[in-house]
């Protein structure tokens, strides 16, 4: 008589996962979505095309500090290409607008239809299909304006946006520009969302090309043949992937759902989940040190870090040492100089001054070396406007004293308020030689 093998013993099921990624995963697109919301209404990072200025962390750059605005935006690059290195497509699910609008404009339909649902019951399916569809493109043409508006205001002021959006404006550039945006806009959530990241956006290519066999993974993991292949992964795969074909598909944005899906279904007949991050392929064997678990396992990281680290505090010691007022002094020599009937001698001084702040500045204006000069200006101190741009060209006046020359090199001073030290510059005083 043949015996029957007994089954194996049923597992007990193990507690949830501690941590989930999906909740943490939303929490940080909101907060990046308030940072969307922020840059350009503080001034944090916007590109103002009508007054061709450029806004980094609140200091207001003139097209003329260009270098400062190419070394910002290729810190830009560099930080987004390590992260490319180091974490993979984890930027795409955590912190790209398109995706977070993406899934936002997914949850809101799927809400939008159960609305309908519940508040309609006996109307027929169809009606209510039509309903809730209707509220769905209804909210999204709402947020289509919204987010129109906040991707405008980073190259057109945000006052001067919403005074154009309030007079409903279609005739100028910035209209114009507004309405285009916004249709886009509409257009990506309702029909395209996902479909950019892979067909469009080259950040997924870009990590493929960048990543190591240390980069972060969503990786499948199944030595002891425990998948029940119930295909929750696949089920909320934002991306409409198998996660367990390859951990190296070009769709895959490592988003961690898959993670909590498997997790969900295997505690429930007591075995842990199968898919989880990992630093490569390999899972991780023991404890690790610190640095391997933020991603600085090897040297080549670490001199990423070190570099954008140097890099970052190069760009904010520029902008620390740069200065909010721009000074340009020099000498019109279109006549050398001129003689007044009372003796004293003139000489034209041509001031350029640029307020680059988003304060009131106030200048003081002296000079040294020049024995009686008198400088005529308007105002003492003068005074300029936020953005104020001022050229002067002024009278300088001084008798000539024992001791002068044809040429007297002096000294002018410029003290704007603010700033700890002056703006200096060394000019010839042009004077009639001896002989004349």
């Amino acid at each position: 008589m043949t015996e029957v093998p007994a089954a194996p013993a049923r597992r007990a099921p193990l507690p949830p996962a501690a941590h989930l990624h999906r909740p943490l995963r939303k929490r940080i697109q909101l907060i990046c979505f308030l940072v969307f919301l922020a840059l350009p209404c503080f001034d944090i990072l916007r590109f103002d095309l009508p007054r061709q200025r450029v806004f980094v962390a609140g200091f207001e750059l003139w097209i003329s500090e260009f270098a400062i605005i190419f070394f910002s935006l290729m810190f830009l690059m560099f930080l987004v290409a390590a992260s490319a290195i180091v974490y993979g497509r984890v930027f795409c699910s955590y912190a790209c607008p398109q995706m977070i609008f993406s899934e936002w404009s997914l949850s809101v339909q799927a809400w939008a239809a159960r609305a309908c649902q519940r508040r309609f019951p006996k109307w027929p399916a169809e009606r209510r299909r039509r309903a809730g569809q209707a509220l769905f493109l209804a909210l999204l043409a709402a947020a289509s304006v919204l987010l129109a508006f906040v991707f405008t205001a980073y190259f057109v002021a945000p006052r001067d946006l919403l005074g154009r959006l309030l007079h409903l404006d279609l005739a100028t550039a910035g209209g114009i520009t507004g309405a285009a945006v916004t249709l886009f806009t509409f257009l990506d959530l309702a029909l395209v969302r996902q479909k950019f990241c892979t067909t469009v956006c080259p950040y997924g290519y870009l990590q493929g090309m960048l990543q190591d066999r240390h980069t972060l993974l969503v990786s499948y993991q199944d030595p002891d043949a425990a998948c029940i292949d119930c295909k929750k992964c696949v089920r909320v795969c934002e991306m409409a992937i198998d996660i367990r074909k390859s951990p190296y598909q070009i769709e895959c944005v490592h988003c961690g759902d898959c993670v909590d899906a498997c997790e969900d279904v295997l505690r429930k007949v007591g075995h842990e989940g199968l898919i989880h991050y990992t630093w490569g392929t390999q899972p991780p064997k023991g404890s690790e040190p610190l640095l391997w678990r933020l991603g600085l396992r090897d040297g080549k990281r670490v001199a990423l870090l070190l570099l954008l680290t140097v890099y970052l505090g190069a760009l904010g010691v520029t902008l620390g040492l740069r200065r909010s007022v721009l000074v340009t002094i020099e000498a019109d020599r279109e006549v050398l100089y001129k003689v007044l009937p009372d003796g004293r001698v003139v000489n034209r001084i041509r001031f350029q001054f640029a307020n680059r702040s988003g304060k009131p500045a106030t200048l003081h204006v002296w000079t040294d070396g020049l024995p009686g000069a008198e400088l005529e200006l308007a105002a003492a101190p003068l005074a300029l406007a936020p953005g104020e741009s001022v050229e002067r060209t002024v009278d300088l006046r001084a008798r000539p004293w024992a001791g002068s020359q044809d040429m007297n090199p002096f000294r002018i001073y410029v003290q704007a308020s603010g700033e700890r030290t002056p703006d200096q510059a060394e000019i010839n005083f042009m004077m009639p030689g001896k002989g004349n």
